[in-house]
């Protein structure tokens, strides 16, 4: 259900304008929570993917919700990693129409246990100028920005730009040359800042929520890696990604 938010968040001050409207489906507690944005390319690359995984899944583990788009690439691939329950996903178009139509299901699981927001009515459909609107609403919800990969012309550029106009801190991951040209230049003016140890940077912003032991019960098992990833896709990838597990064989051995 589509429910008008009545009261001012704070965050948005910082905004040009504050909204004229907001609308939300689902959990208003996390706007309460301490928020990080993830934004970046809708085709970023392997590596920009499971750095935007790691990054995204380990901050959610120290009760950071992740605030993003919802638009295919970084932005789902944050959501995801963060979980629904940790996401707030902001859209450019009415919160009736769940675009873009491939990140159905995922915007489903975040109106059922995030938060979806927009400035937009019911039927108002996505253009040029709302996804520059949307993506200013996506900055100023977040304590900082990190962008994981971005060509030189890329949208998510302009989200860089309200977040050094709101002096708010932006991070990104060391690429290659010729890769993420439209970060590499910035790094190279010094207007944000190279994240070259994931540990460290997570371990900023605490330490890490444990959880019960049973996942950790499990791989003791020396599960199949097909029966592990049936059960746990998610948090086998994170751990193969960490170095925390050994593939032998078609079974999982745990490094921890």
């Amino acid at each position: 259900m589509i429910n008008k938010i009545e009261f001012k968040i704070n965050e948005l001050n910082s905004m040009k304008s504050y909204p004229k409207e907001l609308f939300y489906i689902g959990n208003l507690k996390l706007l309460k929570k301490r928020k990080i944005a993830m934004v970046g390319s809708r085709k970023p690359n392997l590596y920009a993917q499971k750095m935007t995984h790691l990054l995204a899944s380990g901050l959610s583990k120290r009760d950071m919700t992740i605030v993003s788009g919802a638009a295919i690439g970084v932005d789902s691939i944050a959501h995801k990693a963060a979980g629904a329950k940790n996401s707030i996903a902001v859209v450019a178009n009415g919160l009736d129409i769940r675009y873009p139509a491939i990140n159905k299901k995922l915007i489903e699981e975040i109106e059922k246990d995030g938060l979806m927001l927009s400035s937009y009515k019911k039927g108002e459909k996505a253009r040029v100028y709302t996804f520059i609107e949307r993506n200013e609403l996506v900055v100023a919800l977040s304590e900082i920005l990190i962008v994981t990969y971005a060509d030189e012309n890329s949208g998510t550029l302009s989200s860089i730009n309200y977040a050094l106009k709101m002096g708010k801190k932006v991070y990104t991951i060391p690429h290659r040359l010729e890769e993420s040209k439209g970060t590499q230049k910035l790094l190279d003016e010094g207007l944000i800042t190279p994240i070259h140890s994931i540990e460290k940077f997570l371990n900023s912003f605490g330490e890490e929520k444990q959880n019960d032991n049973a996942f950790e019960k499990y791989l003791k098992t020396f599960p199949t890696y097909e029966d592990a990833v049936s059960k746990y896709a998610s948090k086998i990838f994170e751990l193969e990604l960490e170095g925390k597990i050994k593939i032998e064989r078609g079974f999982i051995k745990p490094l921890f």
